[in-house]
């Protein structure tokens, strides 16, 4: 199995569809048998179900997310488990113990974030960003 986190130096990113890396991890007997960042390239919102997809990803840990790309993975058949936040090696680790937080109601609506917003920054998210 392999699953993918929203990847910035070492935490969960906040944002799905500005991610530039992954950190997908290979998964197997209920341990990670090992794991690589990847970039993304510039694939950006729905681009980047399709580059998951195509590297056997089943399940995604991230942060804010949009209803599009939502949709996007779930026709994609990957999983998803948003508004995490933390470490990315912590939230895999959580995962497979059973016991990751997320919200299966994630949302992230607004689209036009300032340089360096993410969706945890501030509440004005109307309590759907994963917070």
């Amino acid at each position: 199995m392999k699953i993918a986190v929203t990847y910035e130096n070492g935490l969960v990113f906040q944002h799905f569809g500005h991610t530039e890396q992954f950190k997908i991890y290979e998964v197997s007997d209920g341990k990670v048998q090992s794991s690589e960042v990847v970039g993304t390239d510039g694939s950006g919102h729905g681009a980047l179900a399709g580059f998951l997809k195509a590297r056997g990803v089943e399940a995604l840990i991230c942060g804010g997310i949009g209803g599009g790309a939502q949709a996007a993975l779930a026709q994609a058949g990957i999983r998803l488990y948003g508004g995490v936040s933390g470490g990315a090696d912590e939230a895999v680790a959580a995962y497979l113990a059973g016991n990751l937080g997320y919200d299966p109601d994630v949302r992230c609506d607004h689209h036009d974030h300032e340089e360096g917003h993410d969706c945890h920054s501030h509440g004005d998210c109307g309590g759907h960003c994963g917070n």
